[in-house]
């Protein structure tokens, strides 16, 4: 399952350069900055990279979360509460 969703989170890429992007005003453009603090998912991601020894950094495990939050949520139709998953 790991790997599976270290596939799904390999599809995704910016397709606008960061300085596009900044110019612009970025995705949270009128929001306060998102702090990288790891929600729970993060961490049951690194913890399950850790027990079966694959090293992935926060990045990475970030994109994973996202895929999975993702997909709970068009499979579901339910928002993943922000205490779990941001």
């Amino acid at each position: 399952m790991f790997k599976s969703l270290l596939k799904l989170a390999g599809g995704k890429k910016d397709k606008e350069p960061k300085e596009q992007q900044q110019q612009e005003g970025g995705e949270s453009a009128g929001k306060p900055p998102k702090e990288d603090k790891p929600d729970y998912l993060d961490k049951g991601v690194a913890a399950l990279g850790s027990k079966f020894g694959i090293k992935t950094d926060a990045k990475t495990n970030e994109k994973i979360t996202d895929g999975a939050r993702g997909f709970f949520e068009k499979s579901t139709g339910k928002k993943v509460p922000e205490k779990i998953s941001n």
